[in-house]
């Protein structure tokens, strides 16, 4: 089982950056490929990016690409989102989730959210 703690939202201006963390605890982090996802007010949750287990493939959705980094560091069992170039359209809560596996977007383990809010 793991457990999940998304910390790093906030209120920035448009055009500003912010990094999310999120925690992991429990014996499987390390082979689990990670995502982040977001839910929009009136929106269903989407997808955003993912990771493999050991770093080297990721995945974006197009409207996030050249300003959105996923990366993690298996020794702190932390994933980060850097999220530069912010939009308005950005704002949202943002989960960090554990994936059932590379192809898909069934998630495992959901992190219980932090919310990002971008001012134009």
């Amino acid at each position: 089982q793991v457990q999940l703690v998304e910390s790093g939202g906030g209120l920035v201006q448009a055009g500003g950056s912010l990094r999310l963390s999120c925690a992991a605890s429990g014996r499987t982090f390390t082979s689990s490929h990670m995502a982040w996802f977001r839910q929009a007010p009136g929106k269903e949750r989407a997808f955003v990016a993912k990771i493999n287990w050991s770093g080297g493939m990721t995945y974006y959705v197009d409207s996030v690409k050249g300003r959105f980094t996923i990366s993690r560091d298996n020794a702190k069992n932390t994933v980060y989102l850097q999220m530069n170039s912010l939009k308005p359209e950005d704002t949202a809560v943002y989960y960090c989730a554990a994936l059932r596996a590379w192809n898909t977007e069934t998630v495992n383990y959901w992190g219980q959210g932090t919310q990002v809010t971008v001012s134009s």
